[in-house]
């Protein structure tokens, strides 16, 4: 982007070291950030990126370290301080009051009074005029609650402009957006760094930041290790960086050899929320030993069908067999009987227990059964003992069985739940979105794991938004647009071009 001053520093962290107990999140990291410039701090989930982040916005202090903003020493007690310094930061989970509009929350705790009355009229002005400013359209009037999460994220943003805010934290800014919406967002941070502001930039999409940052800087394990300019490397370079070995981007997996039916769907029709249809008789099959993938536009029924498939959704009718079985419309507890297993999408609503230690979480289907518990007594030992040795063999940081899991990183939340799922044993392993929010050594791991499940000859499905992640994974893919199966292909050889316009609703039935 190339809008940076290289002659003005404002943001200077040096040496900061922050413990929680006997953990050391962040090791002597020294963090430079010029005006203007976007400077992207990249690493592995639990890597330490929103732990130092967190100590700029005021949020923790460090246990040693020193912050200098503009040239000033400053003490970060909380985040008013960082706000009173110019520094705003937009989380990775919206602090949005869903039922208030847009102004409301863009004004919330400065509001403007006329007479001792609310000036919502002045509000309202000065938050179309900052919005048309840096080109962040957002209709003032709609409620939170009614709008897309791409737009939540720019009242976030504006949230943090109205009060002032010259440098911005985005805390991994993308994880929930669709593909049209990132594209806004690099537009965004375009238009921002063009009128002088500074952006820091968690994440570790390395696309991402080889498309808007202007520096990088590497951390692994809590220590800094790279601080790049990002025109002078490759995306393999901080891939190697980031993991501390060299990453393959491809998905190396033999060709499949599919046998019996395990998962058949036939006729499947299902409501959503509102009353509307969302799947209009959709009917697919997944065999043994092999990856059928879903691709597919957000919000053409693949909710719907994720839920059905766990049993927390009714089906109006249809059926759904596995092994022979028909499942439709019972209990998620017969469904996982049925050695039915399940990686869901939203790992905090429906694949954690945020309050319960990781172990806890690792026997959350299986307490009632031996060794975990006889005679309705919990065998705490044999429960830490099987966790531990999962904690190791897929690698969740920190290794500690007893970590509470609301306090892991995204993506380690996320190995708790495929190495409880897969675990399981299952005949089907249904995972949907199973890598969003993850790095690159964590995506390949993943990946593995899929394919490692189909070559044992187990039924996966995969649903996913990430196309590219379709196709290198899967054997079949199924292209679903409201609610239908609107084409299927083999994945190998695939063109993007073709199941982009099925995607879109275009292309033959």
């Amino acid at each position: 982007m190339n809008n940076y001053d290289s002659n003005q520093i404002v943001v200077d962290m040096k040496g900061i070291t922050q413990k929680f107990g006997t953990l050391v999140a962040n090791d002597n990291v020294d963090l430079t950030v010029h005006r203007g410039e976007v400077h992207a701090l990249l690493g592995e989930n639990g890597a330490g990126k929103t732990t130092l982040v967190n100590s700029l916005y005021g949020l923790y202090h460090p246990t040693s370290g020193e912050i200098f903003i503009n040239g000033e020493k400053v003490i970060m007690d909380d985040p008013n301080v960082a706000i009173q310094h110019g520094i705003g930061m937009v989380h990775q989970h919206f602090m949005l009051v869903k039922p208030f509009t847009v102004v409301e929350n863009i004004i919330l705790g400065l509001e403007t009074h006329k007479h001792g009355v609310l000036d919502m009229k002045k509000a309202k002005d000065q938050v179309i005029a900052l919005s048309e400013r840096y080109g962040l359209t957002i209709d003032p009037d709609a409620c939170i609650q009614d709008i897309t999460v791409g737009m939540q994220q720019r009242v976030e943003i504006l949230k943090a402009l109205y009060r002032g805010a010259d440098i911005l934290i985005l805390d991994e800014p993308t994880a929930v957006l669709t593909p049209q919406e990132i594209l806004d967002l690099i537009q965004i941070i375009d238009n921002l760094t063009k009128q002088g502001k500074t952006i820091i930039i968690i994440t570790h999409k390395l696309k991402e930041i080889t498309d808007v940052a202007d520096f990088c800087t590497i951390i692994r394990r809590g220590k800094k290790i790279d601080t790049v300019r990002v025109a002078d490397v490759s995306e393999a370079d901080l891939a190697s960086k980031m993991v501390g070995r060299e990453v393959s981007f491809k998905v190396e997996k033999s060709k499949a050899a599919p046998s019996d039916i395990v998962l058949e769907i036939k006729d499947l029709h299902v409501k959503d929320n509102r009353d509307i249809p969302a799947l209009r008789g959709l009917k697919l099959t997944v065999r043994k030993g092999e990856i059928l993938g879903i691709a597919g536009v957000d919000g053409n029924g693949q909710n719907e069908l994720e839920e059905v498939l766990i049993g927390v959704r009714k089906a109006e009718s249809g059926s759904m067999t596995v092994n022979g079985t028909d499942l439709l419309g019972k209990s998620p507890r017969e469904i996982l009987d049925h050695k039915v297993s399940t990686i869901p999408q939203d790992r905090q609503k429906r694949g954690l227990v945020m309050d319960y230690s990781v172990a806890e979480n690792i026997i959350l289907e299986n307490y009632k059964k031996e060794p975990f518990s006889k005679k309705g007594w919990l065998n705490f030992e044999a429960i830490r003992n099987y966790a531990r040795k999962l904690v190791t063999e897929f690698d969740i940081r920190p290794n500690d069985e007893d970590y509470r899991a609301g306090s892991l990183s995204g993506g380690n939340q996320q190995k708790v739940i495929i190495a409880r799922e897969i675990s399981n044993n299952p005949d089907l392993l249904i995972a949907v979105q199973p890598t969003r929010g993850l790095d690159v050594g964590a995506i390949e791991y993943v990946h593995k794991a899929l394919i490692a499940q189909r070559d044992k000859g187990k039924a996966v499905l995969l649903i996913s938004f990430e196309l590219d992640e379709v196709i290198n994974v899967s054997d079949r893919i199924g292209v679903i647009y409201e609610g239908q199966i609107v084409g299927e292909l083999k994945a190998e050889g695939a063109d993007e071009n073709e199941i982009g316009l099925m995607m879109a609703g275009g292309g033959k039935k």
